[in-house]
């Protein structure tokens, strides 16, 4: 992954949480790893817990963001999602997973379009 693409990935990420918090969420990780794989945010909202994916793309060139998410990379979002309640000890609290798509020309990540699909997916 060149530098441009990571930081454009990462400024994408920002933008997501700014949104999620001008929302109501609570943050409470980011970039949570395990052995399996990687969830950009994981957040609270009313009570739920949300693992949430974060897709960012410039202009649509490799499709809408949300095509990004593949049912293998959905499996491993849940993978990595029970590692990390198993982590915290939580059994008990009701969950999702979101995901936040953004597209933005590379050169201005400024004016981000943020998209913000609740309930993604099921386990």
């Amino acid at each position: 992954m060149t530098l441009k693409r990571l930081l454009f990935g990462r400024d994408g990420e920002s933008a997501a949480v700014a949104f999620l918090k001008k929302k109501g969420y609570r943050i409470l990780e980011q970039n949570f790893r395990s052995k399996v794989g990687e969830i950009d945010i994981i957040a609270e909202q009313g009570g739920t817990l949300v693992f949430i994916e974060v897709k960012a793309r410039a202009h649509h060139e490799f499709g809408h963001p949300f095509n990004a998410l593949t049912l293998a990379k959905r499996k491993k979002i849940i993978q990595t999602a029970q590692s990390f309640l198993a982590k915290k000890k939580i059994s008990d609290k009701p969950m999702r997973f979101d995901v936040v798509g953004l597209t933005s020309a590379p050169e201005s990540p400024d004016s981000w379009q943020i998209e913000h699909l609740e309930n993604a997916f099921q386990v």
